[in-house]
């Protein structure tokens, strides 16, 4: 692991000679989603509670990817001198808990995914939050809340606790909440679900439209020892919505399948050495042997210019040029994917805003209005705001042409109002 691996924000509660506990939070909210857990599970873990980027108060140094939260929070534990522990993640956390699982299995003891899935919903989806959240800030995430993370009658009826809810998510750093969402994005594992070799609970809400219990049935059909549990009457943040349930099915898994490094299963923490007189640091002794998996690398130029090309331009677009590909097309299909998206955009001279201002300023300049729409989606998903699309195209005017921007502003302006509108 790199020194200058960044570490998370944090809170400890129980016995600090019991074995260690993580809580991983849902994205949008903070360490106190557990907080109605903490007095049943304190009394036999440590328990250890962390904050996402920019969450809660913490450092906004935004994550590029659900590996890199993982990677953080293992630095995290490496200054405490944690060894081995059990983890429970919920949503976003979940995801970290699976990754951990996967990459750094001689970690974990025991595994819970809380409203989690093997991919979350489809890349374009979170992208586009990030769109809506770079030109319009969070407030259209806080509003669309009570319906994503709850039942409406919990909603109705429990309105101190909704305002809550949405006052997290008002004071998460936007810059954090756009790179969790863009982690998200690219986070699919469920081909990989196999790797996964601790015993692990699957929790969902009946009622979670989010990862509605069909995610978590895909999840409990890939992980070779899981078993599902279903909260009754609950939603998407059902440790909040359900608390005394969700806190009787961890206490429950995690007193019964808690696995010992050398994969004997079935011992309580009780009767387990406690996490702390583990190695402060077998993660580092293993990446120093060289031993720790690593992602499989991009192995051709043509797929490093298709991944570029979909997180760029979206699944969808590219979904739909590819359908429309024959057998006449492909190989300059393949021309374009492998030159364009793998020869240029890959390149690391200049970032992919930069870029696509000299697409959208090249676009105009040749008159290619047919490409502008997806290039200014392009530019949204790259991070540039409506205001600087803007800016690009009135000094197309100068240089371009006053009929070449006009055109350019109309398909433009549609395009944004589209993509930066709030969806449910």
């Amino acid at each position: 692991m790199s020194t200058t691996t960044r570490t998370l924000q944090y809170r400890l509660d129980g016995p600090e000679d019991a074995p260690v506990l993580i809580l991983g939070p849902a994205l949008g909210t903070t360490w106190h989603m557990w907080d109605r857990q903490i007095p049943e599970l304190s009394r036999q873990w440590r328990v250890l509670r962390f904050d996402l980027p920019g969450h809660g108060g913490a450092p906004a140094h935004a994550a590029t990817s659900v590996a890199d939260l993982a990677e953080r929070l293992l630095a995290t534990l490496d200054q405490l001198g944690v060894g081995t522990f059990g983890y429970a993640g919920c949503s976003a956390g979940g995801a970290v808990g699976i990754e951990l699982s996967l990459r750094h299995p001689q970690r974990i003891a025991s595994l819970a995914l809380v409203s989690a899935a093997g991919r979350f919903g489809t890349p374009d989806e979170y992208r586009q939050r990030g769109v809506v959240v770079r030109s319009n800030g969070l407030e259209p995430m806080a509003r669309a809340l009570p319906d994503r993370w709850f039942t409406s009658s919990f909603a109705a009826s429990q309105p101190a606790i909704l305002e809550w809810a949405v006052q997290m998510m008002r004071t998460t750093d936007p810059g954090c909440y756009i790179g969790a969402c863009e982690a998200l994005a690219s986070f699919d594992v469920r081909g990989d679900l196999s790797g996964v070799r601790v015993p692990t609970l699957v929790v969902a809400g009946s009622e979670d439209r989010v990862t509605p219990p069909a995610e978590a049935r895909l999840l409990v059909a890939g992980i070779p020892d899981a078993r599902l549990a279903l909260v009754p009457a609950a939603s998407h943040l059902a440790p909040v919505e359900q608390p005394a349930a969700v806190t009787d099915l961890l206490v429950r898994h995690f007193d019964t399948a808690w696995q010992v490094p050398g994969g004997v299963s079935g011992i309580g923490p009780r009767q387990r050495v406690p996490a702390q007189s583990a190695p402060a640091s077998p993660f580092a002794e293993l990446s120093a042997a060289g031993e720790q998996p690593e992602a499989p690398a991009v192995r051709t130029e043509y797929e490093a210019g298709m991944k570029v090309r979909r997180e760029v331009l979206g699944d969808a677009h590219v979904d739909r040029e590819s359908a429309g590909t024959d057998e006449f097309t492909a190989e300059f299909d393949e021309l374009l994917t492998r030159s364009t998206w793998g020869g240029v955009w890959t390149r690391p001279g200049i970032d992919r805003r930069m870029r696509s201002v000299v697409a959208l300023t090249a676009l105009v300049a040749g008159g290619h209005v047919d490409d502008l729409a997806a290039h200014t989606r392009a530019a949204l998903r790259t991070g540039l705001t409506p205001a600087e699309i803007r800016e690009v195209l009135l000094q197309t005017a100068v240089y371009c042409g006053m009929p070449a921007a006009a055109a350019a502003f109309r398909v433009a302006r549609d395009v944004i109002r589209e993509e930066t509108t709030p969806h449910g």
